[in-house]
Parts: C-alpha cells; sequence; structure tokens
C-alpha cells in the first residue's frame, strides 16, 4: 500500500520537486496535495507538465484532510505558517518534514531576532530534528518533525563540518552564489527575467542574512556569510574558507573529507572543482577541499542544487532516515545533462 505522504505548498518550487521525487518513491503513495492561491485548481492548471498525472486534486491548506488521508506530510511553506498547523497534525498522529524555517533554530529568541516574530509554538523547537543527515543521521531514525535545512546552510555545513569538527576551524567565511528559483515562484525584482539576467547581486551581508544563526547553530563557531544571486534558475555554489588552526597537507585534507563523507551516499568528494551542472536535478553535494599552504588557509568548494539536496532531495532522504527506508529510495544522485 505504501506511506500515505501528502504535500502542502505544491504550487511552490521546492513543493512541485518534492511531487517529482515523492511520485517516483518506492515506498510512497501521494494522498493529498495543496496550496495558497492554487487551492481548487487543477495540478496541471499550476504545472502543466504533470497534465494526465492519476494524483489527489489540489486542496487548501486543511489539517482535518490531511490527517485523515496521510502518515506524513510535507511542508513546503513560507516561514510563518508552518507553525500554524504543525501542532495539529502531531497531535493527530501524523509526522511532519518541514522544509521550510519554522523548526530549524532551536532558540525561540533567535527565531524572533531572525524572522521578525515571536514563534507560537516555541516548545516544538527543542522538540524538531533537524534533518542534515550528514550531521544526523543516527538521530532522524523515528522522528516524528523533521526540520530541513535552508539550502545556503546545507552548501556550507557540508563545506565546513569536517574542519570544524576536527578542531581546524573556530570561524568560517562562505561566500554561497545562488540561482534564481531560491526566491521563491511569486514575481518580484528578485527574481523577474530583466532584473536578474546578466547581473550578479550581493545581500544580506555583514550578518544580516535569516540563514546565518541556523549555520551557526549547525557548526557550532561563527560564519561570515556573503549570499549572492546569479542568473542561473537553480544551483548553488559555496566557497567556504577558515584559517586552520594547525599546518595540514592537501592530502591530509583530501583525506579527512573522504574518511568523513565515505558512508554519506549523497556526498562526493572530488578532486577538481564540481560545478552545479554536475548536481542539477539531484539530492547530491559534491564537495572539494584544498589547501593553501603559504597562507595557512583551506578553501572548500561545495555545490548543491538549492531545490535537491537544498530542499526537496534533502526532505525525502530525511524522511527515508526516520522511516527506516533505504536511504537512498527514490533519490537521484546523478545530474541532468547536459
Amino acid at each position: 500500500m505504501g506511506i500515505r505522504v501528502g504535500i502542502a505548498g505544491v504550487s511552490g518550487y521546492a513543493g512541485v520537486e518534492l511531487l517529482r521525487l515523492l511520485h517516483r518513491h518506492p515506498a510512497v503513495r501521494i494522498t493529498a496535495l495543496s496550496a495558497g492561491r492554487g487551492a481548487g485548481r487543477a495540478l496541471s492548471d499550476l504545472w502543466p507538465g504533470w497534465t494526465g498525472a492519476a494524483l489527489p486534486p489540489v486542496g487548501r491548506l486543511d489539517v482535518d484532510h490531511l490527517a485523515e488521508h496521510c502518515d506524513v506530510v510535507f511542508l513546503a511553506l513560507p516561514h510563518g505558517v508552518s507553525q500554524t498547523v504543525v501542532p495539529a497534525l502531531l497531535e493527530r498522529g501524523v509526522d511532519v518534514v518541514d522544509l521550510g524555517a519554522d523548526h530549524r533554530l532551536t532558540d525561540p529568541e533567535a527565531y524572533a531576532a531572525a524572522y521578525g516574530a515571536p514563534h507560537t509554538c516555541p516548545e516544538l523547537l527543542s522538540l524538531a530534528t533537524y534533518g542534515l543527515p550528514e550531521q544526523n543521521r543516527d538521530v532522524l531514525a523515528g522522528a516524528r518533525l523533521v526540520a530541513c535545512p535552508g539550502c545556503y546552510p546545507t552548501a556550507t555545513a557540508i563545506a565546513a563540518l569536517p574542519l570544524v569538527e576536527e578542531g581546524l576551524a573556530d570561524l568560517v567565511f562562505s561566500d554561497c552564489l545562488s540561482g534564481i528559483s531560491g526566491a521563491g515562484r511569486k514575481a518580484g525584482p528578485r527574481n523577474l527575467y530583466a532584473e536578474v539576467q546578466e547581473s550578479v547581486t550581493a545581500y544580506g551581508l555583514a550578518g544580516a542574512h535569516r540563514h546565518t544563526p541556523e549555520m551557526e547553530q549547525a557548526l557550532g563557531v561563527p560564519v561570515v556569510f556573503s549570499p549572492h544571486l546569479v542568473p542561473m534558475v537553480r544551483g548553488m555554489l559555496a566557497t567556504v574558507k577558515v584559517r586552520l588552526r594547525r599546518p595540514v597537507s592537501g592530502e591530509e585534507l583530501r583525506d579527512l573529507y573522504r574518511e568523513r563523507y565515505a558512508r554519506h551516499p549523497a556526498v562526493v568528494v572530488r578532486d577538481e572543482v564540481p560545478a552545479t551542472r554536475d548536481v542539477r536535478g539531484t539530492a547530491a553535494a559534491h564537495v572539494f577541499p584544498l589547501v593553501d599552504i603559504r597562507r595557512e588557509v583551506a578553501t572548500v568548494v561545495s555545490a548543491i542544487d538549492n531545490l535537491g539536496k537544498g530542499a526537496a532531495g534533502q526532505a525525502v532522504h530525511a524522511f527515508n532516515l526516520s522511516r527506516g527506508l533505504p536511504e537512498t529510495a527514490g533519490l537521484p544522485l546523478v545530474p541532468l545533462l547536459p
């Protein structure tokens, strides 16, 4: 029969990517779809490429409907919305995989500072399991509320974790380039063709970006984060730099990364700089570490698909682990080419 799964927010980019992955998942049966402004419309009206697919109608976000038809609900909703429905879903016995930001931070004050409003259910923050498999694989089993990391924190953490865990770094610099799908589907200056084509811009600098405290929580060290928007649809490239606390050779650094990620199938340690095209459409991260011996600086480049490893693919990965399923079930790990 399969695990009954619902997707809330299917009209957005992360939501429809979830649909693409879960539709082919061998252990899943999609039993409910909902959307905000798309509620009541046919899925093919929202996404014409899904014309002819045998799927539930797109309804409004209704806890009673989701609880009746689903064992697990994936929430691909704007920040501030998930926290209004998660308590009721959990009380009704429905597990939740939240792709939004509402349950990532464990400190209610940090959440309020980052998102400009207090959390309405702060008691849930300590109950959520942070859904970065490469960090929390062993504690995701049985998790009822999974808080999936953001795309920027994912790309940064994958690059920096081995250095931080080895005690080689106490300050991380992360420069990230993101495709415009990270800004969401709602039209605005950050995703209009005439505004972004043939232009690159930085934003959220000097600690102003909402994802900075999430990165610092995941890594346990200060992070200097500089995000950039680049004119491509999907993809993310993070260049992470740290001043090493002791001398490290290039071979030692590569061995550290290969050993750290040896049992993690969604991370590929490369011998050359990865490109976003290498991970397009996948739930994988490609990383390349190297050392500037003269300056005692390590640089690690990580490439992910912001909608894949940075959102929907990671959510499915965490879901698999929480349910005791094969870890890579339903996960695309080879890219769409060319």
